[in-house]
């Protein structure tokens, strides 16, 4: 996400999100993300192929209340969640009169984990909300790991008092002279083990305290010199150094049990992309995130409206595409309307057999299962 807010596996091999993010806390604090009154969660295996559809889409809306159309896809069990940009904010007791409203939308049976409430609060230029993180990411790195992690609480504390229940940060690109994330001083550092020791810090801080961490962008930014929210680019790194720089600090966050992972738009020509995004390419979204970094959490999409993420096709055709490549959640940060029109879509697909099942159910899993962690 821009800072101006622009709006498989094998199942066998998958594990539980709640277990996946236990390593930084999200299911922990003596209990206090289980829902007591919660119903026993269904599987994807029991959902209609519309359900399962909808449970990949997360969308924007405009204005300060979740509109009409928004609630009842919700109620139906057709969308996964929701992401908060500035127009929607206008007070923290309207934010929290706004989750209230989403999470107590009555759902079909087995499908009330809290919906997903996500935002950008990175720090920085990059902040929905007032109040922590105090710093920007470069100030965070500079300022080390300790530091982090007292921020990433303190995000916590305040997102989880208005209901959202994911930051989409930290952003865990390596800065490199030129490029654009670091201009914009959203890199913790330009060596990746800095990086991963302050990053992984503050998503601790925020797992620990009930909201769920996004690492980004997959498999790195950090030599981008223009906004790919903007246009097309390629970063042309070798694999040897995406996979010994840029992809460090997205391996620590796996390995402490991170609970997401935001894909981005740039293209990797060292993987066969050209300038094909990342998304897009399976080789990437699945072979080095999943089976080469060993990642068992969510993926997500960065926003699917953009110019870069449309490089390669229409946009419901590219929505298919990111489900194909790898994508557990498809974000539109622009409303619903194409999010509506990808989920039937791929309701069509499955119907005739044309997407894998077993994949597609396993990404839905693993949805449902990170929402069970939430609150």
């Amino acid at each position: 996400m821009t800072p101006g807010g622009t709006r498989s596996a094998a199942t066998a091999v998958l594990a539980p999100a709640l277990a996946v993010v236990a390593g930084l806390g999200l299911a922990a604090s003596g209990g206090a993300f289980t829902r007591p009154d919660a119903e026993t969660t269904i599987s994807a295996a029991a959902l209609t192929n519309r359900q399962l559809a909808g449970q990949r889409l997360v969308c924007a809306f405009d204005g300060t209340s979740a509109p009409a159309g928004l609630k009842k896809m919700i109620s139906r069990g057709e969308l996964a969640g929701v992401i908060l940009f500035s127009q929607n904010v206008s007070s923290r007791s309207q934010v929290r009169r706004l989750a209230r409203s989403l999470q107590a939308v009555k759902r079909p049976p087995g499908l009330h984990p809290p919906v997903l409430v996500m935002t950008d609060q990175e720090g920085g230029l990059v902040k929905r909300f007032s109040g922590p993180p105090a710093y920007s990411a470069a100030q965070m790195g500079t300022m080390g790991a300790a530091l982090a992690k007292s921020q990433g609480t303190a995000t916590a504390k305040s997102l989880t008092g208005v209901g959202v229940n994911v930051d989409l940060a930290p952003v865990l690109d390596v800065g490199r002279p030129g490029g654009f994330i670091r201009a914009q001083d959203r890199s913790f550092s330009g060596k990746p083990r800095r990086v991963a020791d302050v990053g992984v810090a503050f998503a601790r801080g925020l797992q620990n305290h009930g909201v769920a961490a996004t690492a980004k962008h997959f498999p790195g930014l950090g030599a981008a010199t223009g906004n790919t929210d903007l246009r097309a680019t390629a970063i042309r790194l070798s694999k040897k150094t995406i996979r010994g720089v840029d992809e460090v600090p997205f391996r620590a966050f796996g390995d402490a049990g991170g609970g997401l992972v935001m894909l981005d738009s740039a293209g990797y020509p060292a993987f066969g992309s050209g300038k094909r995004p990342a998304v897009l390419t399976k080789a990437i979204a699945t072979g080095e995130l999943r089976g080469r970094l060993g990642f068992r959490g969510v993926t997500v999409t960065d926003a699917l409206e953009t110019p870069a993420a449309l490089s390669v096709a229409g946009p419901v055709a590219t929505g298919v595409l990111a489900v194909k490549s790898g994508a557990d959640l498809l974000l539109y940060s622009r409303g619903c309307g194409t999010a509506v029109r990808v989920a039937e879509a791929l309701r069509r697909k499955l119907a005739a057999h044309e997407l894998d099942r077993g994949h597609f159910e396993a990404s839905v899993d693993r949805v449902i299962e990170l929402r069970r962690g939430l609150r």
